[in-house]
């Protein structure tokens, strides 16, 4: 159900997947989408079950309003921060132990970032347009505006759609290398397409960021992860992270 993920000391950071959960088809089971057709309730007791799973609480994690946008929030209280309230960015940022920030997926990219030394964490929804937009580099300038360090700082990305999967017009390719090259990618049936991942490493390792693990998943080619391009009407997963409160866990 939950791939943890040893970011940092001192730092909770993990992707889940679709099993374990309470909803039904097409959201079966563990449906953390709110804003996707499932039953409100499903998900809400989704939610809690991760929140179990994970030793966070429910009422401190922070979810977004995802638009594809490049815009980042900076969290210290969560109360409130879920749909229909939950603030149309995607990007959030946090210095506050406990306080859990969640990006929801199924096929963009969710990225994990944290600088433990500074206490400072954050999370960011990445696909295509938003890569192209810079939501990534947007994240780490506020983190660094909060006191972190780039040759501290550590990612994770998660789960996503892979280069030889994703498959785009030549045009659209053409939109995202022009200002991602590193996203350049050709499919399996030889046809242009995006290595979101490949474009969101580049980003980081031009900020100073070097420290990424890669969950090396396609969510396309898996059928434990939801996939908004395999199947259509479906749930989302999500990758969350957080600041450690001390003697908490």
């Amino acid at each position: 159900m939950i791939t943890h993920v040893a970011l940092a000391e001192g730092v909770g950071a993990a992707f889940t997947a679709r099993a374990g959960g309470v909803s039904p088809a097409p959201y079966d089971s563990l449906n953390l989408g709110g804003a996707v057709g499932d039953d409100p309730a499903a998900v809400r007791d989704n939610r809690h079950r991760v929140a179990a799973a994970l030793g966070i609480e429910p009422g401190r994690t922070a979810w977004m309003r995802q638009v594809h946008g490049a815009d980042v929030r900076v969290v210290t209280d969560p109360g409130g921060l879920a749909a229909p309230d939950a603030p149309a960015v995607d990007a959030m940022v946090t210095t506050v132990p406990g306080v859990a920030l969640a990006v929801l997926v199924a096929d963009c990219a969710p990225v994990l970032l944290a600088d433990p030394v500074a206490g400072v964490a954050g999370a960011a929804h990445s696909g295509r347009p938003g890569t192209a937009a810079g939501v990534v580099p947007a994240l780490v300038k506020r983190m660094l505006e909060l006191g972190a360090d780039p040759g501290r700082m550590v990612a994770a990305i998660g789960p996503a759609a892979c280069g030889a999967c994703y498959e785009v017009p030549a045009r659209m390719r053409d939109e995202v290398t022009a200002v991602v090259p590193a996203a350049h990618a050709v499919t399996r049936a030889g046809t242009p397409g995006l290595d979101i991942r490949a474009g969101i490493v580049a980003q980081l390792a031009a900020d100073g960021v070097t420290g990424v693990r890669i969950d090396p998943r396609c969510t396309i080619e898996s059928p434990e992860l939801f996939s908004y391009r395999r199947d259509g009407r479906t749930g989302r997963f999500a990758g969350y992270v957080w600041l450690k409160d001390p003697g908490h866990g």
